[in-house]
């Protein structure tokens, strides 16, 4: 039992070592109003990856869940989860966004909530 905790112990040291200093993966989720998420996908595709890139928030990749067809899921990543607040903040004080965001949102708000979640790879997993 001993032997059992100690590997245990260095396995999650291990993990945390061998991610201090790795991207960090935010997992995004927008519900959409009821019948405006095709003007949620295209603000993305037409403007939001733009000004992502601009910020250094790398796109890893963006679905719409099929048993959940008024949401977008997406996930992005950062250098660090202080860069991620940095990016954000940036992000969202860039007055062309701000204009883009409002010209969205002409006819009334087109996301009812949004979530974040940070996550780090295992080290089984093809992100790292």
């Amino acid at each position: 039992m001993k032997n059992l905790f100690a590997f245990i112990l260095g396995g999650i040291s291990l993990f945390i070592a061998t991610n201090a200093f790795a991207e960090v993966y935010e997992l995004r989720t927008y519900t959409a109003v009821p019948g405006r998420l095709v003007e949620v996908v295209q603000r993305f595709n037409d403007h939001t990856r733009k000004y992502f890139d601009k910020y250094n928030i790398k796109s890893i990749g963006y679905w719409i869940p099929r048993d959940r067809p008024n949401t977008l899921i997406y996930i992005v990543a950062h250098p660090s989860k202080e860069e991620a607040a940095k990016n954000w903040a940036a992000f969202a004080a860039d007055t062309g966004w701000q204009a883009v965001r409002t010209a969205s949102m002409a006819n009334g708000p087109i996301v009812e909530k949004t979530e974040s979640i940070y996550m780090d790879p295992t080290s089984f997993s093809d992100l790292k």
